[in-house]
């Protein structure tokens, strides 16, 4: 399932794939995250950190009309705020969906899948 954006010059198509790269990166990209989580780690046999080839496991994007709700799952580090972590992953995601894609999201669900303490 891909976006479609209408524009006058015609239809934009855009892929699964390069939303969740676009939101993996953005997630990440935050201090206090560690990284991304598999959203179905039991089934993958996966409980790592996913590297930024896998970022679509961990990333489910759901579109309706022209506006997409966005589920991310992810790592946190110990001992920070996970409601301030979680806060400024939503808001990243939202800027970098907007600003790089065009696409306005109706909503970005943050899921904590663990926590792990940073290395200094």
């Amino acid at each position: 399932m891909a976006v479609k954006i209408k524009t006058k010059d015609g239809l934009i198509d855009i892929s699964n794939g390069v939303i969740a790269t676009v939101v993996g990166s953005a997630a990440t990209s935050n201090y206090g995250v560690v990284g991304m989580a598999s959203k179905n780690a039991i089934r993958d046999g996966f409980d790592g950190i996913l590297n930024r080839a896998n970022y679509k496991r961990g990333v489910v994007v759901k579109s309706e009309d022209n506006m997409i709700t966005v589920d991310v799952y992810i790592i946190v580090g110990y001992g920070l705020k996970i409601s301030e972590v979680s806060r400024n992953v939503q808001d990243s995601v939202k800027f970098n969906l907007k600003n790089q894609l065009g696409i306005d999201t109706k909503a970005v669900n943050v899921i904590v899948q663990s926590v792990k303490v940073l290395d200094e």
